[in-house]
């Protein structure tokens, strides 16, 4: 039992392999390539990153829903001309041919034309009649009717290398390419074969008639009968040439007259031409010269006015500024000289107040002492005395100064007595003051003159004795 279960696995793996393999391979037809997208493949000739995959005549494997496999037929098609042209003699032509082609077998071929008709199979006979039938247009337009009359491969053989290069850009390539009909509406190629019709008709003609002689000749009864009515013939074959040879001479000069008239179409056409070049470059003109140049004159003008504006606000708000700082320059040099004066004047008040003040206080100071004098000298010159004491004791000790050595001969006693007799010279100049102060101010009832100077020092006392260093002597 699981023998069977596994052959029934195995062949159901077998056969689901089978069918995924068939689902996944698919092979080229003779006639037909396969266009493989959906990966980037490199071929040969057609470099790197192509986007698809080109397989002819073989199999390949395809992966479903990753690549998208489309077909490109390579069978033979073919698209029937119907042209109207003009030729270069301005006669209009209908050209009828067929043209047969296919897309080409190598690669680069297949690639180009996978590129631009492999949605749009069906219209690939409408692109080539296109090209064709431009082409075509143009290279009659080159020729004149005989050319194209006389040499249809000249004409076939332009067709197709004109067309070679879009072709081959279109993957395309012609297998053949006939012209079966050159219609002509208008008849001109009858009218350049009625010149040779006439002229072997003529000679037919010619030729019966001299038969048609001979026979007369040789039948002498009919002569006259046969004459007369070779001459009537000849008549009216007379007539009859003179038309023909009237209608050939009209078709021959359609041509040139045509001719002219294409040319003069081509003139009038070249001058309105001219017409519209010439006012293409006024506009021009106008667009590039003189709108331009209106557009920077008044870039000019109108800077110039804000320049001019600018320089005139500029100067107005100076002028203003210069006014306004003379005028505050001015009050700030009033009012600066005003307090100098104040404080000047203010000053000198102030001095001659102290001034003031002090000479009356030193007056004040005066008078009293002069007062206390009058009343009591002995406690004024005692008041002064004991004022100046440290002076006065100073000024008695200076006796000393210029003593190098002093020796006493009784110790301390000779000390003090030479202290005494230092304070003996300040009563003695105590004593001088009273006389002098009496001699000032005569009488007790009489007003003091005035006291010594306050800076004025004491009267140094007189020294007592000279002391003199030397050996022992005093």
């Amino acid at each position: 039992m699981g023998i069977a279960i596994l052959a029934g696995g195995a062949i159901g793996a077998v056969v689901v392999l089978i069918a995924l393999f068939k689902l996944m391979w698919r092979v080229a037809e003779p006639n037909e390539a396969l266009i493989i997208s959906g990966s980037n493949h490199k071929m040969e000739g057609l470099g790197e990153g192509m986007g698809f995959r080109i397989v002819t005549g073989r199999g390949t494997l395809v992966l479903p829903g990753v690549q998208a496999v489309r077909k490109l037929s390579l069978d033979l098609n073919e698209t029937q001309l119907q042209v109207e042209c003009v030729t270069h003699q301005g006669i209009p032509l209908k050209v009828r041919g067929v043209v047969i082609f296919k897309v080409g077998d190598d690669f680069v071929s297949i690639a180009n034309a996978a590129r631009r008709f492999l949605d749009q199979q069906k219209l690939m006979s409408e692109r080539v009649h296109i090209v064709f039938a431009g082409h075509l247009r143009a290279i009659v337009g080159g020729l004149t009717v005989e050319d194209m009359i006389r040499d249809r491969e000249k004409l076939t053989g332009q067709a197709r290398s004109a067309c070679g290069t879009e072709m081959e850009k279109l993957g395309l390539i012609v297998d053949s390419l006939q012209i079966h009909e050159i219609e002509d509406p208008t008849g001109y190629i009858k009218n350049l074969a009625a010149p040779h019709a006439a002229a072997v008709q003529r000679d037919a003609r010619i030729a019966q008639a001299e038969a048609n002689r001979r026979a007369t000749e040789a039948e002498q009864q009919a002569a006259a009968r046969m004459s007369e009515a070779t001459r009537d013939s000849e008549i009216l074959q007379a007539g009859y040439q003179a038309e023909r040879d009237q209608a050939s001479a009209k078709a021959r000069q359609a041509g040139p007259l045509a001719e002219a008239g294409a040319r003069q179409e081509v003139v009038v056409q070249e001058t309105r031409v001219a017409e519209l070049e010439a006012h293409r470059k006024e506009q021009q003109l106008q667009a590039e010269v003189r709108k331009p140049a209106d557009a920077k004159a008044y870039e000019i003008r109108t800077r110039a006015d804000a320049e001019r504006d600018a320089r005139i606000s500029a100067a107005q708000a100076e002028a203003k500024e210069t006014e306004l700082a003379s005028a505050a320059q001015a009050t700030a040099t009033r009012l600066t000289g005003e307090a100098d004066a104040a404080a000047r004047q203010a000053k000198g008040l102030a001095i001659a107040e102290a001034t003031r003040a002090k000479g009356l206080a030193e007056a004040e100071a005066i008078k009293a002492r002069a007062a206390a004098l009058a009343e009591n000298q002995e406690a004024v010159v005692a008041q002064q005395l004991a004022e100046r004491w440290p002076e006065i004791v100073e000024a008695g000790a200076s006796a000393f100064g210029n003593v190098d050595q002093m020796v006493l001969l009784n110790g301390a006693d000779g000390m003090a007595e030479m202290f005494a007799k230092a304070l003996t010279m300040g009563g003695t100049g105590l004593g001088l003051a009273r006389q002098l102060l009496s001699t000032m101010n005569p009488g007790a009832a009489g007003t003091p003159a005035g006291p010594p100077s306050v800076n004025g020092a004491a009267p140094p006392a007189p020294r007592a004795e000279k002391i003199t260093v030397g050996d022992d002597r005093e």
